[in-house]
């Protein structure tokens, strides 16, 4: 009987939750338990298994010199590499601090920031290691982390959503916020993945899940100002979960210059 394929989930500067979401597949877990060795997974089992990996999950970006060796260490161990998450994905909430003075941030935290060891700028895993596919959200969604897992193992590609958080709102029949409201929303500019939560609730998508192809920034930002939203709200909205994804970035550098 050949091996199973054998399953790593690793930990970077990140909140944990794309791991849980992993355990919140429940049942379907253990189903996948069936297929593949879970070799290394913390969150889980104190139980470690050396490399290589067939699959390594990497939750969370890169913030420290330390972790910044670490991650070509685990792309030499793993046939392949999936980043899950906005933090893996894009930097994360915590590359926030990327447009903001770093030593700065170290004293107001910490009453002896010498001790601390932290690059300046919180950046995404493709920023150092060659990645074979990315899992966005915050936190991921376990269906589409399911898909995907299922997909490796029967040699197919993963069938993930391309089009805008706006189609599923359509879908659901949920009145626009912008269109109905004035809330500022990057529906039109997100991937969707979430199920639009945030507008089926009256609040504007915080673009939880990156940008979707080809997103329309300029027009999107235009029109929210021209209705009356600041220049600060709009590039406040921008620079949230996935702020630092190259769409993103661009289009807030172009409101407030860093």
């Amino acid at each position: 009987m050949a091996e199973k394929p054998r399953l790593a989930v690793l930990k970077f500067a990140s909140c944990d939750g794309c791991q849980l979401a992993l355990l919140d597949l429940e049942e379907r877990l253990l189903e996948l338990g069936e297929s593949v060795e879970i070799a290394f997974f913390l969150e889980a089992s104190s139980r470690i298994e050396p490399g290589p990996y067939d699959v390594a999950l990497v939750e969370g970006s890169i913030t420290t010199p330390h972790d910044k060796e670490r991650i070509h260490e685990v792309r030499r161990q793993s046939r392949f590499l999936i980043t899950i998450g906005a933090c893996a994905t894009a930097g994360g909430i915590q590359a926030l601090r990327n447009w903001a003075d770093h030593e700065e941030f170290l004293r107001a935290v910490y009453a002896q920031p010498q001790y601390i060891a932290a690059l300046e700028k919180s950046t995404p895993i493709s920023d150092h290691v060659r990645v074979d596919f990315e899992l966005r959200g915050c936190p991921i969604n376990p269906s589409q982390l399911y898909e995907i897992l299922r997909s490796l193992l029967h040699g197919r590609r993963p069938r993930t959503p391309a089009h805008s958080v706006c189609l599923d709102c359509k879908r659901r029949g949920t009145v626009c916020v912008t269109v109905a409201r004035g809330i500022p929303c990057l529906g039109p500019v997100t991937q969707a993945g979430c199920g639009a939560i945030c507008p089926t609730y009256d609040r504007g998508c915080y673009g939880c899940y990156g940008p979707a192809a080809q997103p329309n920034l300029v027009s999107l930002t235009s029109h929210l100002i021209s209705t009356g939203v600041s220049q600060q709200e709009v590039v406040r909205t921008l620079r949230g979960f996935n702020g630092y994804s190259p769409e993103f970035r661009a289009e807030s550098d172009r409101l407030a210059p860093p």
